[in-house]
């Protein structure tokens, strides 16, 4: 009797204790989290956190995600599982500045009429044609809406990126401001080859509308107060001035887009022969970047095709660049199709530098590189297939530089003015493209005229790729650090090095077999086929034995062919038994067996207390 109230009292004892430590955990350890994920998805990364520390007044972000209309979407439903988890993550770690609101925007309600308002996408997915939404959006107090119309997730390696970027665009809310730097005609004016007037390049339109853009010619002398992102397009003959300013720029934090130019051909100069390229040696070598000017790129797998007078020709200096040329890791490049760029030079690391490298663009390994004087006078493009020369080498042609550098300068230059030098810094962002030509129109879309209003036609990425940068650099350094992070869905590995294996053991006898049947139903094709003068089949005795054979054996090998195939799937379906059978019995048995030994610890503890 007493062991059995004993026993009761130590049940009630435990299930008390359980409920206060819930209690006592959800109360005061609430905020803390514990993530063992392999690439920490469940975590915020230090430029979050930093982007969160900065704000100063309360974000409310909605999350509206089809709960109801998603059902039986199981992919889908996980991963919006993980943008919630994620989402309150940051409200966790936000000290209250992130109110996180969760809304299922069911059909035809209030809820979805918002989703609407917000801009937010619904895909017709659900049961019924419903509407299913999985997006974000976000206000702040000066009534700012940021949104993330559709969460996709093939993209789901930048969703805290995107995320923190929302975040951002509504904490420091003020347009950013571009500075242009370059001789080029980027903004139009007179050729001075045709005298016509020609259109600002439209790369430099769409910049203008959706940031502030002010333009300064290679002669200017310092690099405006307010600028946010500075752009160098074909840099070249600079003054001592101005490059010291660029340089303390670049040292005190501000965000760097250069593009230089082996043989710029938007330059007049290359129209009649000259070489064109860019001079900006000093500052890249303090960078950490060499880049030789006299060097272009010829690249025979990337060559685009060209109408010549003779034909359509490959011109191996005007590169099509896709795939796994374009990194897919970086915000920049990932998710383009295709870059258009001509006499692109080669871009190198050099030994020893402190800067981190990250290289955006790559030439393929059927390269040769040509003399830029050599390559601007010549006209045929036949010609530059007749003397390349593989040297199976993958050249950096676009590259992000972070981190430590020194000043290009080791003091303040003679009559220039300036309040503070900076002789390093821990906080490079400076991206090098390789190439002026690719903001060129003509390298990445088409014009047509479509009732008096011309209308521009991309069919490259150019565009894109110069406004992905724009906005990258545009954000914060701590926005800037956060990258593309792991993914929530990871591959059955095991399984696959099984499929693969099953198939290599059995691909070779599926494939004998299906020749067997081959022949076999050709055999018996011809001995159907035979026919008599009127027409009827007729068929000898022996025929038609031959005939059953062959159905028999056709019957055999189809019958082997199931088996070979069923074997396919046989390691897999053992290792899904396998596996079943551990977690739904031997696990259960264990901890049962467990527990078991604990309560008979329990038991002797208390017999012995009571002799």
């Amino acid at each position: 009797m007493l062991n059995k109230f004993s026993n009761t009292f130590t049940t009630l004892l435990l299930v008390v204790v359980f409920t206060a430590l819930v209690l006592i955990n959800n109360l005061l350890f609430s905020s803390v989290r514990l993530d063992l994920t392999e690439d920490q998805v469940y975590s915020l990364s230090e430029g979050s956190k930093q982007i969160l520390q900065e704000i100063d007044e309360p974000i409310h972000l909605y999350f509206f995600y089809s709960d109801k209309a998603s059902n039986g979407m199981t992919s889908l439903r996980n991963y919006a599982n993980r943008v919630e988890s994620l989402l309150q993550e940051y409200a966790s770690a936000s000290d209250g500045k992130i109110i996180l609101h969760q809304i299922d925007p069911v059909p035809f309600s209030e809820a979805e009429d918002r989703a609407n308002q917000f801009g937010l996408t619904g895909a017709t997915l659900g049961n019924g044609g419903d509407a299913v939404y999985l997006g974000l959006a976000g206000s702040n107090a000066y009534n700012d809406e940021k949104t993330i119309a559709f969460f996709d997730p093939q993209q789901e390696s930048f969703l805290e990126y995107e995320i923190s970027k929302l975040i951002y665009q509504l904490s420091d809310p003020k347009q950013v401001s571009v500075t242009v730097i370059s001789d080029l005609p980027i903004m139009g004016g007179q050729n001075p080859m045709t005298g016509r007037m020609d259109p600002a390049w439209t790369i430099f339109t769409q910049l203008e509308q959706l940031y502030k853009v002010q333009k300064l010619g290679n002669d200017a002398s310092s690099v405006p107060a307010d600028t946010d992102v500075l752009m160098l397009v074909n840099p070249s003959g600079y003054n001592e001035e101005l490059q010291f300013s660029i340089d303390q720029y670049a040292m005190q934090g501000g965000k760097v887009i250069a593009f230089v130019d082996p043989h710029s051909e938007a330059d007049p100069m290359a129209a009649m022969g000259g070489a064109g390229g860019s001079d900006l040696t000093k500052l890249l070598t303090s960078w950490g970047v060499e880049f030789d000017p006299s060097q272009v790129v010829l690249d025979a797998a990337s060559g685009l095709d060209i109408r010549t007078q003779s034909g359509v020709a490959r011109h191996m200096g005007y590169l099509g660049l896709q795939g796994d040329l374009l990194d897919g890791d970086d915000v920049v490049t990932s998710g383009l199709d295709v870059i258009n760029a001509a006499s692109v030079g080669a871009l190198h690391q050099i030994k020893d530098a402190q800067t981190q490298w990250t290289p955006l663009i790559h030439s393929s390994s059927n390269t040769d590189l040509i003399d830029s004087a050599t390559y601007g006078v010549t006209r045929d493009v036949e010609d530059l297939s007749k003397n390349f020369n593989a040297k199976e080498q993958r050249y950096t042609l676009a590259a992000r530089i972070a981190g430590k550098a020194k000043s290009a300068f080791e003091q303040i230059p003679d009559g220039v003015e300036a309040e503070d030098f900076v002789a390093q810094t821990d906080q490079l962002n400076v991206i090098v493209v390789a190439d002026t030509d690719l903001l060129t129109d003509r390298f990445w879309g088409s014009q047509s005229n479509f009732f008096g209003q011309t209308v521009f036609t991309p069919f490259a990425n150019n565009g894109d790729f110069v406004t992905n940068a724009v906005e990258n650099l545009g954000g914060s350094n701590a926005l800037i650090s956060v990258r593309s992070r792991g993914t929530f869905a990871r591959p059955f590995e095991v399984v696959e090095q099984l499929t693969v294996q099953a198939e290599k053991r059995f691909r070779e006898k599926e494939q004998v077999l299906q020749q067997e049947l081959q022949q076999t139903e050709q055999q018996l094709a011809q001995l159907q086929g035979q026919q008599a003068e009127n027409g009827m089949l007729v068929l000898s005795e022996q025929q038609q034995q031959a005939v059953d054979q062959f159905m028999q054996k056709k019957i055999d090998i189809r019958k082997e062919l199931r088996e070979v195939r069923h074997q396919l799937d046989m390691d897999i379906e053992n290792l899904g038994s396998l596996l079943k059978l551990l977690n739904i019995a031997v696990a259960p048995l264990l901890l049962v067996l467990l527990l078991g030994f604990v309560a008979r610890l329990s038991r002797k503890k208390a017999s012995r207390g009571q002799l």
